[in-house]
């Protein structure tokens, strides 16, 4: 049997076929939607990918930004370091340098010192008697004295911060107590006693409170030698100034006198200046 011929397709029916199903074969088509689903999937793809990797390069920034501020940080905090210790360079430079000069300036004042020292310490001769050699003599006291005056007091002028500089303005004091030059004998030793160098202060006290009881003025006198013997230091102890008081009060005062003289020997038993207690003591009014 023949089997029926299909019936030709109206014109209408024709139409109702897309155009693209009309002109592409049907595996033209099938390949075609596939080429069309890659292209979708890759544009989709591309674009998360490009968005993944923004926000990867993004965190890279921060960790990049990140990384440079503490290299910054690490930077900053080596050159403060290194600004530290070029100070601490400096200073102890500076200390050194000082010290050195210090030290310099000390043996130089020593020098000076010793050379004001030989003639305050030089031997007075008479015109006829020669001098040894190498040795500083004089003739006349007063010239001694003048000479060695102004030979301490330049060592004070140009070594002042020294301690033999600041010896020196004691001796200066000394050499113009001997030239009767007391007024600028207690200059020096005010100075001095104001100094803030206690052990010298102490010396320059002492002194001082002894030119005031030559000078006639007792109440100064013992208003410093309490003060030392309120504070005593090694160089002028306790018991020295308590035997220069006691002779202060010696002649007008010997109750007084008495009473220190006492308190020294019970003080400083079988000491050479308890032996010179009780021998002062045994000279004062109403004693023999």
């Amino acid at each position: 049997m023949c089997s029926p011929k299909k019936a030709p397709r109206s014109a209408a029916s024709r139409r109702s076929v897309p155009a693209i199903a009309r002109a592409v074969p049907p595996i033209a088509a099938w390949r075609l939607r596939l080429y069309a689903n890659i292209y979708v999937y890759e544009f989709a793809w591309g674009a998360y990918l490009a968005q993944h990797l923004s926000r990867r390069e993004l965190k890279k920034d921060e960790v990049r930004d990140t990384l440079a501020q503490g290299a910054d940080a690490v930077l900053s905090h080596k050159q403060l370091t290194l600004y530290i210790l070029l100070a601490a360079v400096v200073v102890a430079l500076g200390v050194f340098g000082w010290q050195t000069y210090t030290e310099r300036q000390t043996v130089k004042a020593t020098a000076a010192y010793d050379d004001a020292m030989k003639i305050f310490q030089a031997r007075i001769r008479t015109a006829s008697e020669p001098a040894q050699p190498g040795e500083t003599t004089y003739i006349d006291e007063k010239n001694k004295y003048s000479d060695a005056a102004q030979k301490f007091a330049a060592v004070n002028a140009k070594y002042g911060h020294t301690r033999p500089g600041q010896l020196a303005a004691y001796y200066a004091a000394l050499s113009d107590e001997k030239l009767n030059k007391n007024d600028e004998a207690k200059k020096w030793l005010q100075g001095l006693s104001e100094s803030g160098v206690e052990d010298f202060a102490a010396m320059a006290r002492f002194e001082l409170a002894q030119l005031n009881d030559r000078m006639g003025q007792g109440d100064e006198a013992v208003k410093l030698y309490q003060q030392l013997i309120a504070k005593p230091v090694v160089l002028v102890p306790k018991p020295v100034a308590m035997m220069a008081l006691a002779e202060h009060y010696g002649a007008k005062n010997p109750a007084e006198a008495t009473k220190l003289y006492t308190q020294i020997k019970s003080d400083y038993p079988d000491t050479p200046i308890a032996e010179q207690a009780t021998q002062e003591m045994n000279l004062l009014p109403g004693k023999s």
